[in-house]
């Protein structure tokens, strides 16, 4: 029935990987099934037969989809069906997308949809790079215009070593994992989270993978001379050569003199008139190519700027190439709030603010991997107002998303882990004005806003984006881009760290690769502007983090206690707990392997509550004294309770030094007496003395006195 199918195998860092081809999915363009190790992705890719109308771009979408059962779980929404895609997932398409992207015609405005589907999950073999790859094998088979192979592994450092795809328990202890995507000769995409790696180890770890991503795209290349198809032709989009020229030749002198200002505001009013009037005379002579003249005026924007800066030298803010723009940092902002810090970088200006909260306040997760929870979150928020726009808000988008994890990918290695730090912590970036990074400005003000906070960073770190012009064999960089340079250069090269190293990488292009030539001058620019932003203007506004947490912040502190104790501090039902919370104004966390996370406005209240909880936790001691409460009278004595869920019996004998009548006339129910442990039977019973603790308490005061 499948006389088409076919297997083709190979070997990824040492591990097998196949692709089958011709059983599933036979209406797509392109089509596999990949089989890494236990991990099994279902790659598609497919097309449109005719370009979409009106649109001036390049409608591609990527979709990495997440099924839980791939790894034996059901999803926990009411519906019991998978919903709308992860964060992770959408953070793994956005990975997908961006190395194969600028490999598509830039002329070709067909639909196209890329689609991996997750069906089986081996923790050794991350799904993620198997859905790159696989999305590269289904292209290039298939009959999409596409201007590939392309390949991707991931790297750690492990003991100091480079790792090419490691496996799990590799990863947990690795200093970085780094996702690296290439061609048969460059450098396509990074992505990288690290715990202060220096330039030349990231360097190396790089130009490695890209080795073992050669021998997968030769390996595929192959395949694709086998079995692949013919590229569709399409119709060309490209704009009139003819009309772009004529409208360069009209207005190029008022364009540039536009474009030639650091106020984006300053260069739009003045670019306006100016685009009407080009839209008032070449309408008329070339009406059926009306749709093209915005296209053309774009073009000639790019042109402009892309000339300046590779036959001049010159930024279209007459900034140097390696100058960045006005900095400025503050913290404090807001009040009330746990911490809050503002960056400004020209006219991007980013207000990060902090909250502190307690482990219980920490993320669930439903996802296919192995983190099931989140205690340090950051979200990105992008208004339309902070580009003078008036589009209504929709909630986050994947950009948001995406900076925003590439900002808590930057600050992660430099927090302080659970036991220094019992927080869990949620940080939130709101862009209040955007002229390029502004990603990069949300790392610098949440560093800021941490150490506001009182957080005990290890060290703060700085985010800074080097930008690339190419033209033939020729290319330069500059830092610090702005939105111009950003939309009309070829590479966005962002990375985030502290003075020791990089914590953070993220490389988006619009060419076919960078050469390692490149990427070490973008290191090396991007770590010297990294240090002058650190030194001159973060460490200025704080040069350290706040000794004590605002007072509007929760406080807290932790005990370990034995886990067969655990059943007693919760109690019957969850009485114990709640009453010890109710009765100290706290939040209680308990921990499977004993940790209990005690949370309180009030440090006294804290106490309290965890004096409690050890004594609950801890076996009473013979010869011990408490502070009890007395819950029951009888004829022969007095209950009383030395800790929640832990009652002791004080015989009348023991309540004075003198003989006792009756109970009723020493202590009454709800009165708080000093008490001795004298004796624990062999069942646990707990006997208890006033008289003895009062004694014992007394020869102490005498003996301090002497």
């Amino acid at each position: 029935m499948f006389e088409n199918y076919r297997v083709f195998k190979t070997q990824l860092a040492g591990k097998p990987i196949s692709f089958e081809v011709g059983k599933m999915c036979g209406l797509s363009n392109g089509s596999c099934l990949v089989r890494y190790g236990d991990t099994t992705v279902l790659c598609n890719a497919t097309a449109s037969q005719k370009p979409r109308d009106g649109i001036d771009f390049f409608p591609l979408s990527v979709d990495f989809e997440e099924k839980l059962y791939s790894v034996g779980k059901i999803p926990g929404s009411f519906l019991k069906r998978e919903g709308r895609p992860s964060e992770k997932a959408i953070l793994a398409s956005r990975m997908v997308d961006r190395p194969i992207r600028p490999l598509f015609p830039k002329d070709m405005r067909n639909d196209v949809s890329v689609v991996m589907t997750v069906l089986s999950v081996d923790p050794d073999c991350q799904p993620e790079i198997a859905g790159m790859i696989g999305t590269s094998f289904a292209l290039s088979i298939s009959d999409i215009p596409w201007k590939g192979p392309v390949a991707g592994v991931n790297v750690g450092l492990v003991d100091g070593q480079i790792v090419i795809c490691p496996d799990e328990a590799q990863r947990a202890e690795s200093d970085m994992l780094v996702t690296v995507v290439g061609s048969a000769e460059k450098i396509v995409m990074i992505e990288a989270g690290a715990k202060e790696v220096d330039d030349d180890t990231m360097l190396q770890a790089i130009l490695q993978a890209h080795e073992e991503c050669k021998k997968m795209v030769a390996f595929i290349s192959d395949v694709q001379k086998e079995i692949g198809k013919e590229k569709f032709t399409f119709e060309s989009q490209e704009i009139d050569h003819d009309l772009f020229e004529a409208i360069k030749d009209y207005a190029i002198d008022r364009v540039k003199y536009a474009l030639d200002t650091d106020d984006k505001v300053e260069r739009e009013a003045r670019l306006a008139p100016i685009a009407e009037d080009i839209h008032q005379k070449f309408e008329e002579t070339h009406p059926e190519q009306a749709e093209q003249i915005d296209e053309c005026i774009d073009k000639l924007q790019k042109f402009i700027v892309r000339r300046w800066l590779l036959d001049e030298g010159k930024r279209v803010d007459g900034r140097k190439l390696d100058e960045m723009r006005p900095l400025a940092a503050e913290v404090g902002v807001l009040p009330r709030v746990h911490g809050s810090g503002m960056f400004t970088r020209g006219q991007t200006q980013v207000l990060t603010v902090a909250t502190l909260g307690s482990m219980r306040e920490a993320q669930l997760l439903d996802g296919i991997d192995s983190e099931e929870t989140r205690r340090y979150m950051h979200h990105y928020n992008f208004p339309s107002y902070s580009v003078g726009e008036t589009r209504p808000s929709r909630g986050p988008g994947r950009r948001e998303i995406g900076h925003g994890a590439l900002a808590q990918k930057a600050l992660e290695p430099v927090l302080p882990n659970e036991e220094e730090f019992p927080y869990a912590m949620r940080l939130v970036s709101e862009v209040l004005s955007s002229n390029g990074s502004t990603s990069q400005a949300s790392i610098c003000g949440s560093t800021l806003a941490l150490m506001d906070a009182g957080v005990p960073i290890k060290a703060p770190v700085a985010g800074i984006s080097c930008g690339l012009i190419t033209e033939g064999d020729r290319w330069m960089t500059m830092v610090d881009i702005q939105g111009l340079e950003d939309f009309y250069g070829d590479m966005d090269f962002k990375v985030g760290g502290t003075h020791k190293g990089i914590t953070a990488i993220q490389m988006d292009l619009k060419i076919d690769g960078l050469t390692p030539e490149i990427i070490k001058e973008a290191f090396a620019k991007t770590h010297k502007a990294r240090d002058y932003i650190l030194d001159e203007i973060m460490l200025k506004a704080i040069p350290a983090p706040r000794e004590e947490l605002s007072e509007y912040a929760p406080k807290m502190t932790t005990l370990k206690i034995d886990v067969d104790k655990i059943r007693d501090v919760i109690g019957q039902g969850g009485k114990v707990i709640q009453k010890i919370c109710a009765e100290c104004n706290v939040k209680i966390d308990i921990e499977e392997d004993g940790r209990v996370f005690i949370s309180a406005i009030n440090k006294d209240d804290i106490k309290r509550a965890a004096n409690i909880v050890e004594l609950i936790a801890k076996d009473p001691e013979i010869g011990a004294i408490y502070k009890g409460r007395v819950t029951r009278l009888m004829s022969f004595g007095a209950f009383v309770e030395i800790a929640p869920g832990k009652e002791g019996l004080v015989h009348i004998s023991k309540l004075e030094n003198h003989r006792v009548e009756k109970v009723e006339d020493v202590v009454s129910v709800g009165d708080e007496i000093v008490v001795m442990v004298t004796e624990i039977d062999q069942q646990g019973r707990i006997n208890l003395s006033r008289k003895d603790a009062l004694a014992k308490l007394e020869g102490k005061r005498a003996a301090e006195g002497r």
